[in-house]
């Protein structure tokens, strides 16, 4: 696992995602640990380090 720390645009708050490196190309989304708003995840890996990585919030 890849660890990448992040602000989150909801709440600016520093937190920790945990990446699988199996996958290149990575598209998810999750709701922050904190605030609980929902998060787009954006990322690529190639031989076992992270390329990019964009985290986009989704408005309710």
């Amino acid at each position: 696992m890849i660890e990448h720390y992040f602000q989150c645009p909801h709440c600016w708050e520093d937190q920790l995602q945990m990446i699988d490196p199996s996958i290149n190309n990575q598209s998810f989304i999750e709701d922050c640990k904190i605030c609980c708003n929902p998060l787009e995840f954006e990322l690529s890996i190639a031989d076992n380090s992270l390329q990019s990585f964009s985290v986009m919030p989704i408005d309710q």
